[in-house]
């Protein structure tokens, strides 16, 4: 019998009503940076340090790292510098219907291969 694994995100880390404290009240197994953080992450030094000291909580915590709102091959390349775990955002793709989804992940499913 396949048994399924419920996964718990604190979902905009390190804004709004996200809280240090979650991270020992509740069994999150990925903690998701901000966009806010991301974008500016060149030009904005504190941007830097603050995603880096969010991957660097995460991982002492062994939580896997998300950064949202990855928009440019340069946000890529700085995220997995600083060891991020996940990204995600306009760089990958777009938010579609369901149906063009899965024309869009055989796509790119075919193009890994």
């Amino acid at each position: 019998m396949h048994k399924e694994r419920l996964s718990l995100s604190i979902d905009d880390f390190g804004t709004g009503y996200s809280s240090l404290n979650y991270l020992y009240r509740f069994p999150i197994d990925n903690l998701k940076i901000d966009r806010s953080f991301i974008q500016n992450i060149h030009a904005a030094p504190e941007n830097l340090a603050v995603t880096k000291a969010i991957i660097g909580l995460g991982h002492t915590l062994g939580l896997e790292v998300v950064a949202e709102g990855v928009e440019h091959d340069t946000d890529v390349l700085v995220l997995q510098d600083v060891g991020c775990d996940e990204l995600q955002g306009f760089h990958f793709a777009r938010p579609m219907p369901a149906e063009q989804f899965a024309d869009w992940l055989a796509t790119h499913r075919a193009m890994a291969a």
